[in-house]
């Protein structure tokens, strides 16, 4: 053991734990016959429990026993002398994130004993310090709400405040109960569950990484605009096919009858794939992708959770690093339409939406909302700087907003049937992100497909439109035919803007 080392240096008595959890019987029998066991005592402590089990996991992580290479780490910072040999350390989530403040410092006793190891009298005595309360952003209740409509799912849900990025909830599906890692969970149990197929280990909100499909078209179109390669009055006559230029090449679109007369707004109400292929084309992929990292994509989100992948916002450089290939216009196209190479994580996903409905003023997304300093004192989180994208001025994001707007509020809008009849309005973008590449003219028919080649299922939201409170982000893992993500997002903003 890696504690005994430090326990043959040590100069002052160590505690060493024989039994945990004894019952109000073991207790009794002790006590009677505790004479017979001289340096042997019974000492009362505080065990974690985490009340809402599954429902917040992903959240607030748990804590466990120190372990070899969380040791190490320690003694490099210098900071294993507030810990002891057999205490508890942040392993996961806010435990492990905030663990510094939550921690608290041990405190001791300086005592003389004698030959047998009994204590004399007590020396030098220094009152252990508690860890700091910390309050977090999360809505209880939304969290417990989402968590029971999407039990059935492999799903990710986050839902933010986009005034101040607050997250409001924060939903992986499926999860695990933090409460048995507490007492120390047997290796086979522990491998059952990190060996599951549906990997409930993974925060799929920070951690999962798809295809960000048809949502990041308004982001697409705000980068255009920006960039100067397509102006507000661009248009594209859509057949049902779009062929690259200098090629026999034909990328199709999802309506194989085509769209017909496509501008901005009917293009992002429609999705209509040809519209993007010529966008994307137009930008290239160094503009595309230099913008694209702009919104956060390929890049951490600076969430308060240690457990998060950046996806892959590819480029050039990436593709010649990684598929030892260089860069071709065809990759590009695919780009255009979130596609190809191109994996993000739902906490990008909603960063990017929270950035365009504050007009590319960049906001962290965050699960802090306080500190309780001591009793006095209470520290609220704050973002230090913000970063901003583009023009907040610009008419280009009204345009793109109206586009979403259109989407569920408009007939011929991907989402209208979901949103039409709210009483309130609602901007969104829906998407599907193919698992596997359809051969030319092959139709996909979810119903002949092995359930882990299904697409998935994306939705994006924010509402009110005039005056947005609330963000959400959905993906449903290799969804079924018959669940209707747009459905699922109605549920949740009813139940947010609605039932309190």
């Amino acid at each position: 053991m890696f504690f005994e080392k430090e326990k043959q240096k040590s100069n002052y008595l160590n505690n060493v734990l024989i039994k945990s959890e004894l019952t109000d019987v073991q207790y009794t029998k002790f006590f009677l016959n505790q004479y017979r066991f001289p340096g042997v005592s019974i000492k009362n402590y505080q065990r974690r429990y985490y009340p809402y089990g599954s429902e917040i996991a992903h959240v607030i992580g748990y804590i466990s026993k120190i372990n070899y290479s969380e040791f190490k780490k320690l003694q490099y910072k210098k900071e294993f002398l507030d810990y002891f040999k057999n205490q508890e350390i942040g392993k996961l989530g806010i435990e492990k994130f905030y663990e510094k403040k939550l921690h608290g410092q041990p405190g001791f006793k300086e005592v003389e004993i004698n030959s047998r190891g009994k204590i004399i009298r007590q020396l030098r005595f220094s009152p252990p310090k508690s860890g700091k309360n910390i309050t977090l952003t999360l809505d209880l209740n939304l969290q417990r709400y989402i968590k029971q409509l999407i039990s059935s799912m492999r799903a990710a849900v986050v839902v933010l405040d986009p005034r101040d990025g607050g997250i409001l909830a924060l939903v992986s599906n499926p999860s695990y109960d933090p409460n048995i890692f507490i007492n120390g969970i047997s290796n086979k149990k522990y491998l059952k569950i990190t060996h599951d197929i549906n990997r409930p280990f993974v925060n799929r909100v920070t951690q999962g990484m798809y295809p960000p499909a048809s949502t990041i078209k308004p982001y697409v179109i705000i980068s255009a605009l920006h960039s100067g390669s397509i102006s507000t009055n661009f248009f594209l006559f859509d057949p049902g096919w779009w062929k690259l230029p200098g090629s026999e090449k034909i990328y199709r679109d999802w309506k194989k009858w085509g769209h017909g007369y496509l501008n901005i707004t009917k293009a992002l109400e429609e999705s209509a794939d040809t519209f993007f292929y010529q966008v994307a084309y137009n930008m290239g992929i160094d503009k595309l992708s230099e913008w694209m990292k702009k919104f956060g994509y390929g890049q951490s989100t600076g969430i308060d959770l240690f457990e998060e992948n950046i996806g892959i916002m590819p480029d050039r450089e990436w593709k010649i690093k990684h598929i030892k290939q260089p860069w071709y216009q065809g990759d590009t196209i695919s780009v255009g339409i979130g596609q190809g190479y191109w994996t993000a994580t739902p906490i990008q996903i909603s960063k990017a939406l929270m950035t365009l409905v504050n007009n590319g003023l960049v906001r962290t997304p965050h699960l802090l909302s306080s500190i309780q300093e001591d009793s006095y004192s209470v520290t609220y989180y704050h973002q230090n700087s913000y970063a901003q994208i583009g023009d907040s001025r610009t008419v280009f994001w009204d345009i793109v907003k109206n586009g979403m707007y259109g989407v569920a509020n408009r007939s011929n809008g991907t989402a209208y049937r979901n949103f039409y009849d709210a009483p309130y309005k609602v901007a969104a973008k829906s998407g599907t992100a193919q698992v596997f590449s359809l051969q030319p003219y092959e139709i996909y028919d979810p119903s002949k497909v092995s359930e882990k080649f299904r697409d998935h299922k994306l939705m994006t939201a924010f509402a009110p439109f005039e005056k947005p409170t609330v963000c959400i982000v959905l993906i449903l893992e290799n969804g079924e035919e018959h669940i209707s993500s747009g459905k699922i997002v109605r549920k949740i903003l009813d139940y947010i803007l609605l039932k309190k």
